[in-house]
């Protein structure tokens, strides 16, 4: 087990954020509910330092992504927090500036699948974290938006992001106007690959990560490298950029070969 795991030293004392790793999938939960699970200072450098060590650990091939209850997956930037920094004349966080990495990026950055399991609203910075993630299946009451411009705010991560994942005439349509999308219409436009009841929206997740796990982490590992390097890139210059782990040389592929002909689960090995 990691130091990170071990100590526990990147959470604050209330349990703000949950990670746990259970058979190659690491859950994270924001826990913050009473704040519809809003993004602190404190929460924001735990995900960051957690969202790294997903990343860096090899015996996590998977991550989920939820929050706590039923209002909200994540409602972005603790306001009530940002109104106190402001009073007290504090620099204000700038995206892409400062000693940490930014956090939408970490998430994005992850090279390995990620799932967000929409329990409920996810705005501006909770939807930001959304749409980092590789994977996004809802509760039927999830909404997500951006209310940025109505309070004077930037989207920074987006206003970039948005564009790329849905026509963009309708992604300026959410930015400029701030009314959020609700979840039959995310589907339709395909920000969302599932919508389902609350109460199927976590096994149906786990059923979800749990198929995408059955197959060579490696591979997994390759794809994302692929898909998230390659994004905007020239289709003769990404084939050729042979981003992330070769799984053409690997014992997996090996293994893979053998199981298939020997009709039997392959057993990974993650190299």
């Amino acid at each position: 087990m990691s130091k990170i795991l071990e100590s526990n030293s990147f959470l604050d004392e209330k349990g703000e954020v949950i990670f746990k790793i259970h058979e190659h999938v690491a859950y994270v939960t924001i826990n913050r509910p009473e704040r519809r699970n809003a993004i602190s200072k404190k929460v924001r450098k735990a995900l960051i330092e957690i969202f790294c060590e997903v990343n860096d650990n090899l015996d996590i091939w998977a991550l989920v992504l939820t929050g706590v209850g039923n209002r909200a997956f994540c409602a972005g930037g603790d306001l009530k927090e940002n109104k106190e920094n402001a009073d007290k004349n504090n620099r204000p966080s700038v995206p892409m500036t400062g000693i940490h990495r930014n956090l939408y990026e970490t998430l994005l950055e992850i090279y390995k699948p990620t799932i967000c399991a929409l329990n409920g609203a996810a705005m501006g910075g909770g939807c930001e974290m959304a749409l980092a993630c590789d994977i996004r299946i809802a509760a039927e009451n999830a909404v997500l938006g951006f209310p940025e411009a109505k309070i004077g705010m930037g989207a920074n991560f987006g206003s970039v992001l948005l564009p790329k994942l849905i026509p963009r005439a309708i992604a300026l349509e959410v930015l400029y106007t701030g009314k959020p999308i609700i979840a039959q219409d995310a589907l339709k436009w395909g920000l969302l690959n599932k919508v389902v009841s609350f109460k199927d929206l976590i096994p149906e997740t786990e059923r979800f990560v749990r198929k995408i796990i059955e197959n060579a982490p490696l591979t997994l590992r390759r794809y994302k490298h692929m898909a998230v390097k390659a994004w905007g890139m020239p289709v003769a210059s990404a084939l050729r950029a042979d981003f992330g782990p070769n799984p053409y040389l690997s014992e997996d592929r090996k293994e893979g070969v053998r199981a298939f002909v020997e009709k039997r689960k392959p057993q990974w090995h993650n190299c």
